[in-house]
């Protein structure tokens, strides 16, 4: 009986032992996982993926590759794809997936933009079918760890962004084309500037604000489902602070790699609207949401109080490079 015990004394400490072991090596990840991901050169991975070495490029290759990089990106980072994870450290982890969800949002925008407009030249041409998969697979549950995992819905996605790159490059076939023009350009925008503008208004009702209700102004007759107040209290409750700021940052850095790459396939259509620096104070704006925050959390200080709001800083960039990209839509429309 006494040996019994004993050796359940060991089983214990044994227990214990390969317990605490596991939870140091998985903080020990959770903090190498924490790390957002660097940039990469658009140019560089255009290249790679068309297998060229030349200068020039085909239109819509820059595009197209920077959209798979960016997918890759999510997938192959330290720890890989963390939204979905159900063991430690990753199910631990928030920031990282809410980063990892702002980057999905404008990766699913610009493949159905890429579906809708930038791959047909009218509204009644036929869509690319790859590029058709390739959207309907990057909208997958985000959240989904079996049957099938997110990541391998997304690694599909980008095989078929693959096959349509592939078809863009080669000279001897035209089933896949992409149309530089500046009303694609513009149609792309336009979620962008939605998407943006959400953020701003989440990121600054961190500190709580009242609003005037102007869902029906500048319209003479309109109505909506139900009334609202005249007034509203907007306030992002504090428990999702960090998630609105993480989702921000990694929706802006999704979003300086694909503008980097629209600048180099509508060059001539940015030359011609003299709108080349319009792109490159946008991108100026975004990347300063990417600097480094040596804060250990996010800080959510009053407007004008003691401590930093790191909200209202985000929300600084994202609105000014908002009211970038409203201008130069506004110019894209001119003749």
């Amino acid at each position: 009986m006494r040996r019994f015990f004993n050796d359940s004394g060991k089983f214990y400490k044994w227990g214990l032992s390969i317990l605490a072991v596991y939870l140091g090596v998985a903080l020990i990840l959770g903090i190498i996982w924490s790390f957002e991901p660097e940039d990469f050169d658009v140019l560089e991975k255009a290249r790679q993926e068309a297998d060229v070495a030349t200068p020039e490029l085909v239109a819509g290759v820059v595009t197209t590759s920077a959209l798979i990089g960016v997918v890759e990106t999510l997938l192959d980072k330290p720890g890989g794809y963390l939204s979905n994870d159900m063991t430690p450290p990753g199910i631990w982890l928030d920031n990282i997936p809410n980063w990892e969800y702002g980057a999905l949002i404008q990766i699913r925008d610009l493949s159905k933009s890429m579906r809708e407009a930038f791959s047909r030249s009218q509204s009644q041409s036929t869509e690319d079918k790859a590029l058709a998969l390739a959207e309907s697979r990057l909208n997958f549950d985000s959240n989904s760890w079996l049957l099938p995992p997110t990541e391998k819905e997304y690694r599909e996605g980008a095989g078929f962004l693959r096959d349509y790159l592939t078809r863009l490059v080669d000279e001897d076939h035209s089933n896949a084309q992409f149309y530089a023009r500046s009303d694609n350009l513009h149609y792309w925008l336009s979620s962008v500037e939605t998407r943006l503008g959400s953020l701003s208004q989440r990121l600054s009702a961190s500190v709580g604000q009242r609003r005037i209700n102007v869902d029906l102004a500048n319209v003479e007759v309109a109505k909506q489902s139900t009334s609202s107040p005249s007034e509203l209290n907007v306030k992002t409750p504090w428990r999702d602070i960090d998630d609105v700021f993480y989702e921000a940052r990694g929706s802006a850095w999704a979003l300086i790699h694909f503008l980097r790459a629209m600048e180099v396939d509508f060059a001539e259509v940015l030359e011609k609207k003299n709108a080349r620096v319009s792109v490159q104070q946008i991108i100026r704006e975004l990347e300063g949401t990417q600097q480094t925050l040596y804060s250990p959390m996010i800080l959510n200080g009053s407007g004008f109080g003691m401590l930093a709001n790191h909200s209202l800083v985000m929300a600084s960039y994202i609105s000014r490079a908002n009211a970038a990209i409203i201008d130069l839509r506004e110019l894209l429309e001119r003749g």
